[in-house]
Formats: structure tokens, C-alpha cells, sequence
């Protein structure tokens, strides 16, 4: 991956864009932490500090994801919502997340509150991107019921804890990285750092034990060609 962009630069940077794409694609794609893709890039002959990766990641990964999104088809019409808390300088916050029915992320919001304003706001935010889904399927959270009401959807609430067990474990990423970077630091980062997390799961995390070994490869071949080409669109 590391040498299927071209030498091309972005700008204020004198590394190539495939070194720069491949230690942002490496540090959303695996459990690392800045030092260990320090330590990979080493391992090819570039010297660069973790320092360096992390103003990278900061800056080309809300892009990369930013075009992953766009480009992505609509999501199926049935919707899992959820919401996990987090803790942020001692302050709980709450991470609000939806999936669709083949486990795609579809969108993430973190938020100080759990309650109907809070349920309220990230459904209008879903709709607007992917429009009214079928079924919203949740916990047994009053507030996602009152928001709906609010709302005024035509859309079928399931509301029980068994049935949501396809969003449940979409958490456990999450959980992972929030180990490994001692918590996140504020809301913002949060923010943007899983919406980058996130939408690279999506890319490069499908439902392997559903495919052949050949569809797998292929579907990964592509997975690869979309990252270079969003990382040379924002060189271009």
C-alpha cells in the first residue's frame, strides 16, 4: 500500500502522500498507538516521529473519511441505535452511535447528555444524511421514544434490549482504542477521532465470515484503491 500512490506531496509536507496515507490508514485500521506505527515506518527506512504521525492523522484522516462517507451507497432501512457511556477528564459523556442492518457504521455523536433533547438531535442528524428508515430498533431508553414522538416519524420503534445486539458489539473497537490513548482527551477529539475510526472500519472491517476467500481479497484490493484515491484527491 505504501508505494501505490504517487511521489506526489501535499502541501507544507516534505514526506510523499502513500507514506503519510499508510500511517494514518495503520493507526485506524489496528489497535496502535502512535509509537507503534513510529516503530512500523522504521521498520521500512522512514524516520519520523510519533509527534509528526500525529499531526498527520489529525490532519489528511477527517479528510480520507470525510470522502469515504460521500461516496458510500444508502444504508438499509433498518436502523440500531445505541448509546455507551465514556469518560472524559473525570466528566461523563455519552457516545452516541446507529448501525444498519448489515453493521455498517452509520453515524457517531458524542454528547453530555442521555436523555430526549440529546436522542433528539443525533435522529435528525441521521436522517438528514441517510433520510427516514423503516425500523429504528433500541433499548428500553424512554428517551428514544419520546424523540420519536417529537420528531413525528412514520418509522416502527422496537424497543428492547435483545434485539439490539448488532450495535452492542460494534462498542468494543471503541473501548479498545480508548485504552490504548489513556482516554480520550476532550469531546471534540472523541468526535473526531471515531468518525475517522469509524468510517475506516466500515472500509476495511466486512463480514468476512460471510464471503469466500476470493471475495474477500477482492472486496480488500478495492477497499485499498478507495483509501489512495481520497488520499490523492487531497493532494491533488
Amino acid at each position: 500500500m505504501i508505494c501505490t500512490i504517487s511521489p506526489s506531496r501535499l502541501k507544507g509536507h516534505r514526506f510523499p502522500t502513500s507514506i503519510i496515507s499508510y500511517a494514518v490508514w495503520a493507526y485506524h485500521r489496528f489497535a496502535l498507538s502512535l509509537q507503534d506505527v513510529e516503530d512500523l515506518l522504521a521498520e521500512r527506512g522512514i524516520t519520523v516521529s510519533y509527534e509528526t504521525i500525529r499531526a498527520w492523522v489529525k490532519k489528511l484522516g477527517p479528510g480520507i473519511a470525510k470522502r469515504i462517507r460521500a461516496s458510500r451507497n444508502r444504508s438499509s432501512d433498518k436502523w440500531h441505535l445505541d448509546e455507551v457511556v465514556i469518560m472524559i477528564r473525570g466528566v461523563k459523556h455519552w457516545l452516541w452511535r446507529a448501525v444498519d442492518s448489515n453493521g455498517q457504521t452509520l453515524d457517531i455523536l458524542v454528547q453530555t447528555r442521555r436523555n430526549t433533547r440529546a436522542a433528539k438531535r443525533f435522529i435528525s442528524r441521521l436522517m438528514a444524511r441517510w433520510g427516514e428508515p423503516r425500523v429504528i430498533v433500541t433499548d428500553k431508553l424512554r428517551s428514544y421514544g419520546a424523540a420519536l414522538r417529537k420528531l413525528e416519524l412514520d418509522v416502527e420503534h422496537r424497543a428492547h434490549k435483545g434485539l439490539n445486539n448488532r450495535i452492542e458489539g460494534s462498542h468494543r473497537p471503541t473501548r479498545k482504542r480508548e485504552k490504548i490513548q489513556g482516554r480520550f482527551k476532550s469531546a471534540r477529539q472523541a468526535q473526531r477521532f471515531l468518525s475517522v475510526h469509524d468510517e475506516t472500519a466500515n472500509l476495511f472491517r466486512p463480514y468476512r465470515h460471510k464471503m469466500t476467500a476470493s471475495t474477500y481479497r477482492q472486496k480488500r484490493a478495492t477497499a485499498f484503491e478507495h483509501w489512495n484515491g481520497c488520499a490523492k484527491e487531497l493532494a491533488a
